[in-house]
């Protein structure tokens, strides 16, 4: 019984938020300068005349009031048909289709990295802390905290893309050997932040007195990290990796750009390039609702992985 009312509960919150956000980007598009009929026009290769700017805005549904063209859409989304693409005349679901899965792939990718970089280098300059260790790893992720991933990237094409001619500076592939340069640049630019992160977590654990037991007790270091600290560790951890599981589907954009990934960041800087507001307007839906499912999955791991929680549950 509690846990239907708690699925009930998750239902009712995604789609309050599902809504407000769907109405206020409906709002910002209805009121942003440009007329759908005439970009659609001029991206298919014709002439806007009156009569025929017109008939296409007919078409659209844009000569109706606001709150007719917001319910007309809301319904059509709610049966999964979020519109036709202006630019690409084509479905918009369908191109949705096609994007998702090359950034959900580019995303697992920079997340795997990201937890082999920053779990070990986050627990090192904790062990060491205040040490020369510790002062390096601090100092090296202050510096990839500055700098910017767009620039990071360009200089690894031109490394590994024109110099050493490794990878395709063309892009536009989605195999594992093109992937390996935009995840490496996601990951280093997510690391230099989540490395400060771990290494504040495990000083907390480190600091604790379960821990001052344990080594009373004349438990092995090694031991104590591994099977004591790190285990307890693990929420808050989990919690990094769910916000950037969640960050990186909606915030690839620049990368996937530079490196001319197909997926949907890139769609997306594209679409607002062209005004094609029907995949602008799915795309921050879909990606909200990725979004929270992600927030209530981590949520909901909290009591497989901390007993308390699921005591209270």
């Amino acid at each position: 019984m509690m846990k239907n009312k708690k699925i009930v509960k998750y239902a009712i919150q995604i789609l309050i938020v599902l809504f407000g956000i769907s109405f206020l980007t409906f709002c910002l598009i209805y009121i942003a300068p440009g007329d759908p009929a005439q970009v659609m026009l001029t991206e298919s290769g014709f002439i806007p005349t009156p009569e025929l700017l017109a008939h296409t805005r007919a078409e659209l549904g844009v000569d109706k009031p606001f709150y007719i063209q917001y319910w007309k859409w809301l319904f059509g989304v709610l049966q999964g048909n979020f519109g036709k693409s202006y630019s690409l005349r084509i479905p918009v679901i369908q191109k949705i289709g096609q994007a998702f899965i090359p950034t959900l792939y580019l995303s697992f990718l920079s997340l795997f990295l990201m937890c082999i970089i920053s779990i070990p280098v986050g627990i090192l300059a904790a062990v060491k802390e205040n040490k020369w260790q510790d002062y390096l790893i601090r100092m090296i992720t202050f510096i990839g905290m500055s700098v910017p991933s767009f620039w990071l990237g360009l200089i690894f094409l031109s490394i590994f893309g024109v110099q050493l001619g490794l990878v395709s500076v063309s892009g536009g592939q989605t195999d594992f050997v093109s992937a390996i340069l935009p995840a490496f640049t996601l990951a280093i630019a997510m690391s230099a932040k989540y490395i400060r992160q771990i290494r504040h977590v495990f000083l907390e654990e480190l600091g604790k007195s379960y821990v001052t037991g344990a080594r009373m007790r004349g438990i092995r270091e090694r031991d104590i990290l591994w099977k004591h600290v790190l285990p307890n560790a693990m929420l808050p951890i989990i919690t990094l990796l769910g916000i950037s599981l969640g960050s990186l589907l909606g915030g690839t954009a620049i990368v996937e750009y530079v490196y001319n990934w197909p997926g949907m960041g890139r769609m997306a800087i594209k679409a607002i390039v062209a005004q094609d507001y029907p995949l602008i307007q799915a795309y921050i839906l879909i990606i909200a609702f990725l979004y929270l499912i992600i927030n209530i999955a981590v949520d909901i791991s909290y009591k497989y992985f901390d007993v308390r929680v699921g005591e209270v549950d």
